[in-house]
């Protein structure tokens, strides 16, 4: 169940509400505690009168696959075909909000421009954190480009999907800082550390609503086109009865780690080359890759629950298996991938807007 979002038909009857300092989130959960007009305010309607029917966007996360959004806003964008609504999880968040606001130009720019030293370049470990990376850097840059921008000032609706830290609840962050709000839904446990908005600790939320449907649809879209980035990657999930081979070797390689001294542990070149670096074919992966692992897997099989119980109205997939989550630095070939995508998906998107109409 989810809190109701009272959408105002009539601004010239609304009244004044007073300015607040700080952030304001909207909780998607009946469970959570009674909603306080200072952080669960619903959601802004569209800025301008508009009588075609909403679409809506689900953006999906996926790490660096999410890089696959830019092709596909910008083949939407060469055929006449505007969102009005976008509700984007974890990178999903972050592409659809940047677009929001007109910055697709430079992240696009931005991620072309990457390589693997740049990408750890981006990285300021926090250890002893609640993170391995305090993700400051990032904030920065985003701030430089985008600078104090509040969600209700975007000329499209958009909501950031994140998860309340302790509870689980559901958090659509749909006014306030705009930066923070892409922070906290990219909020990856163990590898970021959690962000505070309005009291609430939050982070990643691909952990209760991957491909955020439900979210555009309560935020004013008639038609909502979804985004999973990871249908190609996963396959259907089946179960492996007997496996083994590998235990041997990750037991000589924690021995043999054990001969090291602290200082050369806790080296950076070390941890981000322990962390980050892509394995050998059959040996151990690095514990931030064995983390996402698992929690894609995790957010793989929430995702299908979610889109079974309540469907989008259509479905873009990109062939993403052959980019790993860390691969940043293969943005072009992620961007090629959801354009391609998008690119079949054509005659449905207008098939299903011209019914509306």
């Amino acid at each position: 169940m989810f809190h109701p979002f009272h959408r105002r038909t009539d601004p010239a009857l609304d009244p004044i509400e007073p300015k607040l300092d700080i952030p304001q989130v909207a909780e998607a959960d009946m469970t959570a505690a009674p909603m306080r007009p200072d952080l669960d305010a619903a959601p802004p309607p569209p800025k301008t009168p508009d009588h075609r029917p909403a679409l809506g966007l689900a953006l999906g996360g996926g790490a660096a696959r999410g890089f696959a959004h830019i092709g596909i806003l910008r083949v939407l964008e060469k055929n006449g075909i505007r969102p009005r609504v976008i509700a984007g999880t974890s990178i999903g968040a972050v592409v659809g909000g940047l677009w929001a606001c007109g910055k697709l130009d430079a992240l696009e720019d931005w991620a072309l421009g990457l390589t693997k030293r740049r990408v750890v370049g981006m990285l300021d470990f926090a250890l002893g954190g609640a993170g391995l990376i305090g993700g400051r850097r990032l904030v920065d840059l985003m701030r430089e480009k985008v600078g104090d921008v509040a969600i209700e000032d975007l000329p499209v609706v958009f909501g950031a999907i994140a998860t309340e830290l302790g509870t689980g609840h559901e958090i659509w962050l749909t006014r306030g800082d705009f930066v923070e709000a892409l922070r906290a839904s990219y909020a990856l446990p163990g590898i970021f550390t959690p962000v505070n908005v309005g009291g609430r600790w939050l982070m990643d939320g691909a952990l209760v609503n991957p491909v955020p449907v439900s979210p555009a649809r309560a935020l004013g879209a008639r038609l909502v086109l979804a985004v999973n980035l990871n249908s190609d990657v996963f396959g259907r999930g089946t179960v492996v009865h007997d496996h083994g081979g590998v235990v041997g070797h990750v037991a000589d390689v924690a021995i043999a780690g054990k001969r090291r001294t602290l200082m050369s542990r806790l080296s950076p070149d070390r941890l981000r080359r322990r962390f980050f670096t892509a394995p050998a074919d059959d040996g151990p992966r690095g514990l931030s890759t064995v983390m996402i692992d698992a929690f894609n897997i995790t957010q793989d099989r929430i995702a299908r629950s979610r889109l079974a119980g309540d469907p989008p109205d259509l479905t873009v997939s990109p062939k993403l298996a052959s980019i790993g989550l860390f691969d940043f630095q293969r943005a072009r070939e992620a961007i090629a991938a959801g354009a391609e995508a998008a690119e079949r998906s054509l005659d449905d998107i207008a098939a299903a807007v011209a019914a509306l109409k």
